[in-house]
């Protein structure tokens, strides 16, 4: 396996694999990988011949009051996860490689107006043009993302439509801690007392699965005891707690699948995101 820099190599090494007939996977990421990240890599390394990880830590994507900078990176122990995983190469380009005097942009309406795109106005124009590129420099028959970030998988999947990309996206599950922790980069920074505060997302999704397993329709009622629950929690901060549908991400007032219940919660300064999906 090898790291490679620049976007040209990218292309100079995905084309030889064609010409082999060789599938190609893509996993982007932002890096600082974790078992979530290697679950994705080593599905995409069982469903195709090669596997290209992207591992950039996108600027496009943060708001200016955002982690970009201090956002954890570790190319060394990523290497290792992906070599262990099955990759082929890691994509780790610099900004000005992606983004060279860039004055265009892939852009969304709607879906990407909901959920974390109401505070986060910027993100999705960013999550939309990178993946864009990615997508344009390898090329791949299959690009995975994991169902943690729903609303991004959602996006995804529109934009490949609407722009006709020739990708499979594939959806991968939740990797959890042995406690119910969503697993996430952003886990890192929380000390002690807010790593067993940030329980309170899991603990309330379960709350909410249940009730509807139980037969409650009334999506008010069920949003009414997540929050309850995530409430207890002196620590945590709501920023929003929403089911919709989860193709079109409009509001549900009734339980109906296919549905995504999605929430983003703030653990002391960390903003933490986790779900559950009915289909």
């Amino acid at each position: 396996m090898q790291i490679v820099k620049t976007i040209d190599e990218v292309k100079k090494t995905v084309k030889a694999w064609e010409k082999e007939g060789l599938t190609v996977g893509l996993v982007p990421t932002m890096g600082y990988l974790h078992e979530g990240h290697k679950s994705l890599i080593e599905r995409a390394a069982k469903e195709n011949d090669r596997v290209v990880v992207s591992d950039f830590v996108n600027p496009t994507q943060f708001g200016p009051n955002e982690d970009f900078e201090s956002y954890p990176r570790d190319i060394n122990a990523d290497a290792k996860l992906c070599e262990s995983a099955g990759a082929s190469i890691i994509f780790n380009p610099e900004a000005d490689e992606m983004y060279d005097n860039a004055l265009t942009f892939v852009d969304m309406n709607k879906i990407t107006k909901v959920l974390c795109g109401k505070t986060r106005p910027i993100h999705f124009s960013g999550v939309c043009t990178v993946v864009s590129k990615l997508f344009n420099i390898v090329q791949p028959d299959r690009a995975y993302f994991g169902q943690k970030d729903a609303q991004q998988l959602c996006v995804i999947k529109k934009m490949v439509k609407d722009l006709n990309f020739d990708i499979e996206i594939v959806g991968c599950p939740i990797i959890r801690e042995n406690d119910g922790l969503a697993k996430s980069s952003r886990n890192t920074y929380l000390n002690a007392d807010e790593r067993k505060a940030a329980l309170c997302l899991s603990r309330s999704l379960e709350i909410g699965k249940k009730m509807i397993a139980d037969g409650e329709t009334d999506v008010k009622t069920i949003i009414s005891a997540i929050k309850a629950e995530i409430e207890k929690e002196p620590l945590a901060k709501i920023d929003y707690v929403e089911m919709v549908d989860f193709n079109q991400l409009e509001t549900l007032e009734k339980v109906q699948k296919p549905l995504l219940c999605a929430m983003a919660v703030y653990i002391g300064k960390t903003r933490l995101i986790d779900n559950f999906i009915m289909e």
